[in-house]
């Protein structure tokens, strides 16, 4: 949304990011449906190929969206796919795909890449980044959208719901330097709130992400993902 990108989206838990406040997902069709639109529609306007997006999930991409970046390639388009790798299948009872090693019973299985499945489609440019890490995401968009190629960007980080995952230390509000401006809120944080002018952090919901700290201008937000 910074970059004012259109985003094509997919079915998944990152669906919701086309509600307030984010308002970062301008289609949602059907799974496996986003990178075919931003195909098409950079076909339709090749004008627009620096600038549209898709957006899809790691066990939607195995679902049905393997085949959308296969026709991308093979039909010499290009476009910048953004995989959002949770670890797992969030949006329906967080069940393994095969991305993960295991069955839907839990027996184990091999993981299949999605770096070798997406060189396999043809796409040489692929990228791994931490989407706790807002700067090198936003770096990573920048570079590929003006690569002149078909391109991925894998953002990985484990679902926070699932068994196993470590939680950072919360995050606290230094009352004293925030100014109530409401920046931390545009991330959509269902721990983040405001009373009596500043911000409040719920330390039962913050998994100490640390995003609503990146978006702070002041400083007024401490603790949480130090990496």
């Amino acid at each position: 949304k910074e970059l004012r990108l259109p985003v094509s989206g997919d079915i998944g838990c990152y669906t919701f990011g086309a509600s307030a406040p984010l308002g970062a997902m301008d289609t949602a069709i059907g799974m496996g449906a986003s990178i075919g639109m931003v195909h098409a529609f950079n076909k339709v306007r090749p004008e627009t190929v620096a600038n549209a997006v898709a957006a899809i999930g790691d066990s939607t991409f195995f679902h049905s969206g393997m085949t959308g970046l296969v026709d991308l390639v093979y039909n010499k388009g290009i476009g910048t796919v953004l995989i959002l790798d949770n670890s797992t299948t969030g949006m329906t009872g967080h069940q393994p795909h095969p991305a993960t090693g295991k069955t839907i019973c839990g027996d184990i299985a091999p993981a299949v890449s999605i770096e070798a499945v997406c060189n396999a489609a043809g796409v040489s440019d692929v990228a791994v980044v931490d989407p706790l890490n807002m700067a090198e995401l936003k770096a990573a968009l920048k570079r590929a959208l003006s690569s002149g190629a078909p391109s991925v960007i894998i953002a990985r980080r484990p679902c926070a719901l699932l068994k196993g995952v470590t939680h950072y230390p919360p995050v606290k509000v230094n009352t004293e330097k925030c100014m109530g401006c409401k920046a931390c809120m545009q991330i959509g944080c269902p721990a983040v709130s405001m009373k009596d002018g500043h911000a409040v952090i719920d330390a039962s919901l913050c998994v100490g992400c640390g995003l609503c700290e990146q978006k702070c201008r002041v400083g007024a937000l401490e603790g949480g993902n130090k990496e």
